[in-house]
């Protein structure tokens, strides 16, 4: 009888515990996620009656130039290689890799000793025929007197002076002969044609060098001040290029060669700090090709910079940028301001009354994260931060905007994770109490 007792009072006991489990279980905090329709109706009521926020701009007016970008590649305006026109081994090397040289400076000189031996038969050549010539003229004037006092004929007359036109003609081919050693002897020093840099050198004192046009070359030369850089543009481009440099032509205006080409800093602000030097590189269009190539659909443009510091550097990387003309009193507004709906751009814009009304934009030019517009007025109060929610008549609360929207959102996504890292951390340690509450009643009630 006691044992009937003491099991149904063990089922009680059961009983109690697990409908006290389950009324605890529905009053944790997890039914409000049960039934979110409860939960959002209180924050949905503020948010229907009070006006929305959004981040605005004011459109200003501005002069914006419109710049032309292309990547191009530095390359020397003047290039030479440098092979012997002589066969003869190198006697001296006068310079050294990289070296800066001067038109006209000697760079090597070969063993010129045969070349000097030809160069004295010939002059000792010409001394003689030189002799010859003489006394060939002597005898001409000779035979002369003679004929004019009847004592030989006429043909001895026209003989000596054959002879003494003979003598004249070997001498002229002397003196070619003479030119000729000079201009051989000459080839034994290899001198700088251009200015500019030296390249490695292939040869030295003792090398045997050989006159032949397939030869490897002893040194290169390529001029660096001027300097080129080569570039292409697009066909759809070439237009407004040419009618920029037919503009230049105009009277007060440069030459139509004379468009202003800047290298611009490749990459951002830090990129541009670090290439204040390179930004301030400027030079004028030179060439611009006479064919677009159908295959790449570009066309070829060469632009001239001086290069006194040796700032830019041949087969260098660069970006050019070009101003064809400039936007006068142009409306700008960020570009994350413009709805685009097809081809219909719009936008949405504060009025006195603090409410939103889309007006219909032609947008003209973009650079960077601004664009022109038209069909705004300067200091209207364009909505940058919001407008996806927005509807034309909508009341609005406007506050200043960042002018990098995506930047800003990116910071407030930040902080807002920063901000429920506590409260993550508090929710894990609320989760963590009932559990130990629970553990210590099981121990007690095995106990």
């Amino acid at each position: 009888m006691r044992s009937r007792k003491t099991l149904v009072l063990s089922l009680s006991l059961i009983s109690l515990a697990l409908l006290g489990g389950w009324w605890w279980k529905s009053q944790s905090p997890n039914a409000a996620s049960s039934n979110p329709s409860a939960a959002a109706s209180p924050a949905a009521g503020p948010a229907k009656g009070g006006p929305q926020a959004v981040g605005v701009i004011e459109a200003r007016q501005q002069d914006v130039p419109v710049n032309l970008e292309a990547s191009g590649t530095v390359a020397s305006l003047a290039s030479v290689d440098l092979r012997a026109q002589t066969t003869s081994t190198v006697k001296e090397v006068l310079i050294k890799d990289g070296d800066t040289v001067r038109k006209g400076q000697v760079l090597l000189r070969f063993d010129d000793r045969a070349d000097r031996a030809n160069l004295e038969r010939a002059r000792a050549q010409l001394l003689r025929d030189r002799a010859a010539a003489a006394d060939a003229e002597r005898q001409f004037k000779r035979a002369q007197e003679l004929k004019a006092q009847n004592f030989i004929a006429q043909s001895a007359v026209d003989t000596a002076q054959a002879n003494a036109e003979a003598a004249r003609a070997l001498v002229a081919a002397d003196e070619a002969a003479v030119q000729s050693a000079n201009v051989a002897l000459s080839y034994n020093e290899l001198r700088a044609p251009i200015s500019g840099r030296a390249g490695a050198l292939s040869v030295f004192p003792g090398s045997l060098v050989q006159a032949s046009a397939s030869a490897l070359p002893l040194v290169n030369i390529a001029q660096i001040d001027p300097v080129g850089v080569s570039f292409s543009l697009a066909e759809s481009q070439l237009q407004p290029l040419l009618a920029a440099t037919r503009g230049a032509g105009k009277p007060g205006s440069a030459s139509p060669e004379a468009l202003q080409v800047q290298i611009a800093p490749a990459g951002g602000r830090a990129a541009a700090k670090g290439a204040e030097a390179d930004a301030g590189a400027k030079g004028k269009l030179v060439f611009v090709d006479n064919l677009v190539d159908s295959a790449t659909g570009t066309i070829k443009v060469r632009a001239e910079f001086d290069n006194q510091k040796q700032q830019l550097w041949p087969g260098q990387f660069v970006r050019v940028r070009m101003t064809l003309r400039t936007l006068k009193d142009a409306i700008v507004i960020p570009q994350a301001a413009i709805i685009q709906r097809g081809s219909e751009r719009s936008v949405y814009i504060v009025d006195a009354d603090k409410n939103a009304q889309l007006k219909v934009v032609q947008q003209r030019y973009t650079f960077g994260e601004m664009a022109v517009v038209e069909g705004i007025q300067a200091g209207d109060k364009v909505v940058v931060d919001g407008k996806q929610n927005l509807r034309p008549g909508t009341a609005v609360k406007a506050q200043p905007a960042a002018l990098n929207p995506a930047a800003a959102a990116a910071s407030k996504k930040a902080a807002s994770e920063a901000g429920n890292a506590p409260s993550a951390a508090s929710a894990a340690s609320a989760a963590s109490a009932p559990a130990a509450t629970a553990s210590s009643a099981a121990s007690g009630a095995g106990a």
